[in-house]
């Protein structure tokens, strides 16, 4: 196997592949241009949508190139796939604004990792077509038969699906044409929701232009506790520093299942494979070394290394002062990296509830949220455990001018009187 596809298939990024051996042979021959797509649904990536980057660094890195695909306009219509329901309708504004946002988001994260893709908005072909000729050249090629038997389809059609997300693949599928009639494109990458997707593009385009093209899949990265990929309580771990501090993903990272440790050393991390297997297979106080390893080079990765280091000793400053039991929280080294927010002094003194304390913070989304964390016994301030919903925080519970507060036992928050 080619030595990139070996790469791929060692660190877990190979599910499915239209033709491997026929895609050895050209990769061996040949630089090959490969892309990744991308829809802008949002304002920001979360990490779950990290794999095919990290695909396609390690692609990069092999000597591919790289093209990213910004999906401007299949963002109108909307993926069906992995989907039980439509997704929301979003703008054209709205969806020009995520794609900005997006395509500076890929630019930082490939160029921390050294690789300079080609970046491209399908809106550029897609937003002007003509309905009628695009179904008599293009619609012709599709069979509703065929495009049923995908999963993502045949799942939907138990709930409802729409004519408008029927149409998704078609328009995924002309954007594999597109790309390889203007840029040479052989191989489209993602996740292995997209087979169908990906099948029906290289179908086209061997058809319309009787080129040899491929596509691969990677499995779909899930938790070992079953809960969902780059998720937690208070919310996804995205990319944007605004949305989720270095500290907060440095604490996701860190807090994950030891099971899930050396997979996701091997898909989030550029280290050595035998270095994240050597690590993954640690355990009691190694794993938990390994676990901080994780952390700091996945963090690193997409905020920088100064930042990763200090959510590092903000973390250890975190555990230092819930161990000691008194030390406050200004007095910790590294302390100033967890996330923070600022009350007015006379505010504390007044007192504020504490579901009114813990819902302005990212450790809980809501009061309601907050008032289970109480009644579960999972909150406390300055090390103290609070169990009372109707309890009142005040001056005295302050240490050096601070409080620090804790969901759980390893989710942390200062609140900084001012």
């Amino acid at each position: 196997m080619n030595p990139a596809l070996h790469t791929l298939r060692e660190r877990g990024f190979f599910a499915q592949c239209t033709d491997v051996d026929a895609l050895s042979a050209l990769m061996d021959r040949e630089s090959v241009r490969f892309y990744v797509g991308i829809d802008p649904t949002g304002s920001s990536l979360h990490i779950g949508h990290l794999v095919p980057l990290y695909a396609m660094a390690h692609l990069a890195k092999a000597g591919h190139q790289p093209v990213a695909l910004v999906g401007g306009g299949t963002a109108r219509i909307g993926d069906p796939s992995g989907k039980t329901e439509t997704r929301r309708m979003l703008t054209v504004k709205q969806i020009d604004a995520n794609v900005e946002a997006i395509r500076k988001q890929i630019e930082a994260f490939l160029s921390s990792t050294g690789v300079a893709p080609m970046v491209v908005n399908n809106a550029d072909w897609l937003a002007d077509l003509n309905y009628i000729e695009f179904l008599r050249d293009i619609g012709k090629h599709f069979s509703v038969n065929r495009m049923l038997t995908f999963e993502a389809y045949r799942m939907r059609m138990e709930t409802g699906l729409s004519f408008i997300e029927f149409n998704y693949q078609l328009l995924q599928s002309y954007d594999f044409l597109e790309l390889y009639r203007n840029h040479a494109v052989k191989l489209q990458i993602g996740g292995d929701d997209q087979w169908g997707n990906i099948v029906a593009g290289v179908d086209l385009t061997r058809r319309v232009e009787s080129a040899e093209v491929y596509g691969l899949t990677f499995p779909l990265v899930t938790r070992a506790d079953g809960k969902k990929m780059g998720k937690t309580e208070a919310g996804a771990i995205f990319l944007d520093s605004s949305m989720v501090s270095p500290y907060e993903m440095f604490q996701y990272w860190r807090n994950v299942p030891d099971a899930d440790v050396e997979k996701f050393l091997l898909t989030y991390t550029f280290l050595p494979v035998d270095q994240c297997r050597e690590l993954g297979a640690r355990t009691d106080a190694g794993i938990n070394e390994a676990k901080e390893t994780l952390a700091l080079e996945a963090t690193a990765i997409i905020h920088g290394r100064d930042p990763a280091e200090s959510a590092r000793e903000a973390a250890r400053a975190a555990f230092s002062v819930s161990a000691s039991g008194g030390v406050t929280a200004g007095g910790a080294a590294g302390v100033d990296a967890i996330p923070s927010v600022t009350i007015p002094a006379d505010e504390l003194a007044a007192g504020i509830g504490v579901l009114e304390l813990f819902a302005r913070t990212s450790l809980c989304s809501s009061r309601s949220e907050a008032r289970r964390l109480v009644q579960q016994g999972g909150a406390r301030v300055n090390d103290r455990p609070v169990t009372d919903i109707d309890a009142v925080i005040d001056p005295d519970w302050a240490e050096g001018g601070e409080l620090l507060l804790r969901a759980g036992k390893k989710r942390y928050f200062r609140v900084v009187v001012g």
